[in-house]
């Protein structure tokens, strides 16, 4: 599903941000990456999207190679991969229905298949009897919970969440982190960007630990921050 190849990434001379990472996501997988601020998370989610190139390296999603994408096809690209971020990036003035269908309408899919569509991922993350509400009107929790519907929606083979708890309370944080293991266990590859090492370690998930721009541990289900 995803695969990296002696991947680097420098911004100037110096230390990379990224520096010679080697790492495979299979299908279906739930991963946690987490590391110190500055540790190169962000670049890598970053390079995932293709909002960055890699200085060396290759990088392969779903079969393809990321160099071969040209500028035009990037956002059919990025339909394949929902992310969520910590601020949420809710359209302040449209509700809750509204800011779920702008993800459909990014991709032109016709008002009938939104009408379908936007309603069962507001369901599915329990905001249906909320669609007409607007962002200010919503909890920090309820609004990360739009953020995902809107990440779904077009039913993208990944997800990317990028320290979704951030924001959030221990009761909400929690609250989301089980939603997005309900999607994981759909199908959807959910890769999860996070500094909330309780959170870790009560999950049992897979865990990749970057420093300095180097991945130094990746564990399977048991996670010692030691």
């Amino acid at each position: 599903m995803i695969k990296l190849e002696h991947v680097s990434k420098a911004y100037s001379a110096g230390i990379p941000a990224l520096n010679d990472v080697n790492l495979e996501i299979r299908e279906g997988e739930f991963v946690f990456v987490v590391g110190d601020s500055g540790s190169g998370k962000s670049t890598l989610i970053k390079l995932l999207l293709k909002e960055l190139e890699p200085t060396e390296g290759a990088i392969t999603i779903g079969g393809r190679k990321l160099h071969t994408i040209r500028h035009k096809q990037v956002p059919r690209f990025r339909r394949n991969i929902g992310v969520v971020f910590q601020d949420f990036r809710l359209l302040k003035d449209r509700n809750v229905y509204d800011n779920v269908a702008f993800a459909q309408r990014v991709i032109g899919a016709s008002v009938r298949d939104s009408r379908k569509k936007v309603p069962q991922m507001l369901s599915m993350v329990g905001l249906a009897p909320k669609y007409k509400s607007f962002p200010r009107e919503l909890s920090g929790g309820e609004q990360q919970r739009v953020a995902i519907a809107r990440a779904l929606v077009n039913r993208p083979k990944i997800l990317l969440a990028d320290e979704p708890t951030g924001n959030l309370d221990a009761t909400n944080a929690w609250e989301i982190m089980k939603l997005l293991e309900e999607i994981n266990e759909r199908g959807t590859t959910v890769i999860v960007v996070t500094h909330n090492l309780e959170i870790v370690k009560v999950m049992g998930k897979r865990v990749i630990t970057i420093k300095k721009g180097v991945i130094i541990s990746d564990v399977d289900g048991e996670y010692d921050e030691d």
